[in-house]
């Protein structure tokens, strides 16, 4: 564990040495205050939870992770600190928990400066605290499956802006994976069987239970899986390309 620390330790505070991370911060607090209180009318519904703030996330997320995770390998590959990471005694697979763990735990503390809105609900009405944290839960674990998606792109080029893109692409499929806009594309050529198992790996789906308060065994696996499979396959593409 101590190689995993010393490098998380080390990727967290590089966030914090350029004005990106405080930008970002201050961006997603200005987003997500403006659609709950705007778009989401959270004074007009007249009713104490937090829904309007966590309907949201998804589509937050859609765009400002993959802001984050654009950086994590595309910057080493194309400066050639790459190779300079993998000749430190640590593995290939604690150099990716690592540094997902830190840019997981960025994202994590910006979620969490948003307790305001929270202390909001509690001095206007009387809500249900255990619901709002399942739906803080499942937004970490949402942004987690973003981030791992991230990561595993920006191992794949050199270039940010090009993981950027591809990330928002992937995210964006996964996102509305059991809408028609995505199922209509596989009807035409895959069984009805294939087509029910990716209306199954929507995030909206398994988010859209956990931020409502029911938390299913099925929905954590989810996420927890979703993580892990990326960041296995962000260990592989490393591996692949490290000779680039």
């Amino acid at each position: 564990m101590k190689p995993i620390l010393t490098l998380f330790q080390r990727e967290l505070r590089s966030y914090f040495a350029t004005p990106v991370a405080y930008v970002f911060i201050v961006i997603f607090l200005l987003l997500s205050g403006a659609f709950t209180f705007y778009l989401g009318r959270f004074y007009e519904r007249g009713q104490a939870d937090l829904e309007p703030f966590f309907q949201f996330h998804p589509w937050l997320y859609l765009f400002l992770v993959p802001a984050v995770a654009m950086r994590l390998w595309a910057d080493e590959r194309k400066s050639g600190t790459i190779e300079l990471l993998l000749t430190l005694p640590v593995t290939m697979g604690q150099a990716v928990l690592a540094k997902f763990l830190a840019a997981w735990s960025f994202v994590a503390l910006a979620l969490a400066l948003t307790f305001p809105i929270w202390i909001t609900v509690n001095y206007l009405g009387d809500p249900d605290n255990g619901v709002i944290v399942t739906g803080y839960l499942g937004s970490l674990l949402m942004a987690g499956a973003y981030l791992a998606i991230g990561a595993c792109l920006s191992a794949a080029t050199r270039s940010q802006v090009v993981a950027f893109i591809l990330s928002v692409v992937v995210c964006f499929l996964f996102l509305l994976a059991g809408f028609p806009l995505v199922l209509d594309l596989f009807r035409a050529i895959a069984p009805q069987s294939l087509v029910d198992a990716i209306a199954g790996l929507s995030f909206l789906s398994h988010f859209n239970g956990i931020s409502r308060g029911v938390i299913d065994l099925r929905d954590l696996i989810y996420f927890l899986l979703t993580i892990g499979f990326w960041l296995y396959a962000n260990a592989v593409v490393i591996d692949l390309k490290k000779a680039d």
